[in-house]
């Protein structure tokens, strides 16, 4: 008698040893996937917040070099200055750059600067979405 309830706690031990390893194997899977979505939206912020201050450094940069200043800037010199700025982490020549001067490029008009990139992600349940990021600044020229 005595020996088969020790029979029944040593086979109700190994059973819970399976369960217990089953429930880790789970509750990894959901910790690994919050905090690698964690760092997949944190790079997200952090290709938002490049653009943004692409945007504003470029229309700063324009509104120096405008046709009166020694240097005057074009449209391809503000994309080249963009991507000269841009980090090792964000390809540069995927980003789109649209100036626009309103009406022109003297001192007094307004010079507006817009930089978009696409941002896609590398966790595999989002690796098909892509996020379009857009950022648009507009000053006066000075110069």
């Amino acid at each position: 008698m005595m020996k088969n309830r020790m029979r029944k706690v040593r086979a109700s031990r190994k059973n819970d040893q399976g369960a217990s390893l089953l429930e880790f194997g789970l509750v990894v899977l959901v910790f690994y996937t919050f905090v690698f979505g964690v760092m997949d939206f944190g790079r997200a912020l952090y290709n938002y917040h490049f653009v943004s201050h692409a945007a504003r450094e470029a229309t700063r940069y324009a509104i120096v070099h405008g046709a009166a200043s020694p240097a005057p800037a074009t449209a391809a010199d503000i994309a080249a200055f963009i991507q000269g700025i841009t980090p090792s982490s964000i390809d540069p020549h995927a980003i789109t750059v649209s100036t626009t001067w309103s009406p022109n490029n003297e001192p007094g008009s307004d010079v507006r600067i817009q930089v978009q990139d696409n941002f896609h992600f590398i966790m595999p349940m989002l690796l098909t979405t892509q996020m379009t990021m857009t950022s648009a600044s507009q000053m006066v020229i000075s110069q």
